[in-house]
């Protein structure tokens, strides 16, 4: 009846599943700080390379020239 309180093999896999759970949040965490930072840079090289092939046309971009 009580075979289950002397069973390793259940804590081996709870304890694996805290540090699969653990890594997951590290890593949804960086991504979200990197993503917005990733964003940016890939909106300013867009626009960069926008301008660069047109320089003479506007995007619907704001400019203060």
């Amino acid at each position: 009846m009580f075979t289950f309180l002397s069973d390793d093999r259940g804590q081996g896999l709870v304890e694996y599943a805290l540090i699969i759970s653990l890594i997951a949040v590290v890593v949804i965490g960086a991504l979200r700080v990197l993503g917005t930072n990733g964003n940016n840079s890939l909106d300013n090289a867009a626009n960069a390379l926008e301008n660069s092939v047109n320089p003479d046309q506007d995007h619907g971009h704001d400019h203060d020239h």
